[in-house]
């Protein structure tokens, strides 16, 4: 059987399979260059987890590397092009990959990484002149343009999330997400019957290609379905692309949602979007003020795909059901089950707000890589795992998000932990104790701020201690501003209540 691209190049030879703002392929020649990367990989010396690693902005190359380590038989770990160096090296260490792919931004940081994690091959992009970066070209030219064997098994992403330890933690893309089927073969003729792919156009990617949903949509490329890559985020380009590349689908967040409705009548009607059949919004819970005007200008094409990397879609609802039930992220979807229960565990009834868990029934639930802890601590019982959410189920079994019991911030559609910005703080030598924790947005959903006791006589800003932050970690893990205060009401067993710290912050944006 020919390859998907090969397929697809004799079927549609004038169609733009992959574009970014730099390049666009058609699918014959989009054929030829994954088979390179896909040989390249599939001969390379990777070890039992042939885990290769992607540190780069949005752009084709990183597509490429994606799929050609997907069909090569890969687990691809994409990389947080925002990390240090040092931040970097531990994914690659603890993730055991071999050979890490960096785009011009990042290679220089990659390569030190890779030094520090014992990552034997960099190969780089655009990167003419870094010393420790073979050339991508290089990289391709030196393998087979023929299709790459499809009868080997796939393997899924390991994807990393910040940690309440302050180190993040990797999880392999579960079955709901990656559907692997016993082939690369199989999986791609799964892919060919994707949402997306039913959409019956391109595809756009608007978000980093180290997110999941992003991810997850340039996998549909494997499917048949063109992608258009956009950089970094601008509502007008949004758009112009939609318009000019007819675009049936995309993954969103509702920060762009934010960004977008945030344009000037002018511009909201200048571009045609009727190409748009589907909007996935996924990373945190959508403003229901925000979501009905969204529904009100791009039509009811939005479907909400609440969960986490860590298991997938949990509960979807499309854009007629959230009319019936404003706020709701819809109702659990197989194999998971809601259920509400309060802090000693109990179960309780529909309408009573309590801890959100769900029940999978393939008795998998959270699986942290290389943290069986961590693991173990998502659980109510085996099978039976959290999210870190408050909330209750109503007599339909619509599942509404009121609260959240972790001290995890979601800031346009990115999972920040506290103690890494507290581990870092603390160190400071004018602090005494600090907590961060996460304040309304009106753009980003949420935003981190750190509450910092000084010690006594000391002169240091609120200002200069983020700076201090900024210095030791990446600046989206930081908090945006931090505020001196004199008690974090520690109790007398050294815990603090983020509860209470927050409330103040929720109380004002709620009257």
């Amino acid at each position: 059987m020919p390859s998907f691209s090969a397929r697809c190049a004799a079927e549609r030879p004038h169609e733009i399979a992959l574009r970014d703002g730099r390049c666009a392929l058609g699918w014959a020649q989009l054929d030829e260059k994954l088979n390179r990367v896909a040989n390249a990989l599939y001969a390379a010396e990777l070890g039992p987890s042939r885990r290769i690693a992607v540190f780069s902005e949005n752009g084709a190359e990183v597509v490429l590397a994606h799929i050609g380590g997907l069909v090569a038989g890969c687990s691809t770990v994409p990389v947080n092009f925002h990390l240090t160096a040092d931040e970097a090296a531990y994914i690659l260490e603890d993730s055991r990959a071999e050979l890490l792919f960096v785009g011009p931004e990042n290679a220089r940081a990659g390569v030190e990484a890779a030094r520090k994690a014992g990552v034997p091959r960099v190969v780089g992009w655009r990167c003419e002149g870094i010393a420790g970066v073979e050339p991508f070209d290089s990289f391709l030219a030196a393998a087979s343009p023929t299709a790459c064997r499809e009868d080997h098994a796939p393997r899924p992403n390991l994807l990393y999330t910040s940690g309440t330890t302050g180190r993040p933690k990797g999880t392999e893309l579960p079955p709901t997400m990656f559907a692997a089927g016993k082939t690369i073969a199989e999986h791609i003729e799964r892919l060919a019957q994707s949402a997306f792919a039913q959409a019956g156009g391109p595809h756009l990617i608007v978000g980093p290609l180290y997110h999941t949903g992003p991810l997850n949509g340039s996998r549909s490329l494997a499917g048949g379905t063109p992608l258009v890559i956009l950089g970094r985020f601008d509502a007008e380009a949004v758009l112009r692309a939609i318009q000019e590349q007819r675009c049936a689908s995309s993954v969103m967040v509702p920060t762009h949602f934010v960004r977008l409705l945030q344009l000037p009548d002018a511009l909201k009607t200048k571009y045609d979007l009727s190409s748009l059949k589907l909007i996935t919004h996924t990373g945190a819970k959508c403003p229901v003020d925000v979501k009905r005007r969204m529904i009100e200008w791009f039509g009811p094409v939005l479907l909400d795909a609440y969960g986490a990397t860590e298991v997938g879609t949990t509960c979807s609802i499309n854009s007629q059901d959230w009319l019936r039930f404003p706020g709701s992220v819809g109702k659990p979807v197989p194999p998971f089950e809601a259920l509400i229960v309060d802090d000693e565990g109990k179960e309780l009834p529909p309408n009573k707000e309590g801890r959100l868990y769900f029940r999978d029934a393939t008795g998998r639930g959270v699986v942290y890589h290389n943290d069986p802890e961590k693991s173990r601590a998502a659980h109510l019982r085996p099978g039976v795992f959290t999210l870190g959410e408050v909330g209750y189920v109503n007599e339909e079994g619509f599942v509404f998000i009121t609260d959240r019991f972790s001290d995890m911030v979601v800031s346009g559609g990115a999972n920040l932990y506290p103690a890494e910005a507290e581990q870092v703080l603390i160190n400071h030598p004018d602090v005494v104790d600090v907590a961060c924790i996460g304040i309304p947005h009106a753009e980003m959903g949420e935003q981190m701020i750190g509450l910092a006791i000084l010690a006594p006589g000391a002169r240091v800003s609120g200002e200069e201690l983020v700076a201090w932050c900024r210095e030791r970690l990446s600046h989206y893990k930081c908090p945006k501003r931090i505020e001196l205060v004199a008690d974090l009401g520690r109790t007398a067993a050294g815990k603090i209540n983020k509860k209470n710290l927050r409330e103040p912050y929720w109380k004002d944006a709620r009257s």
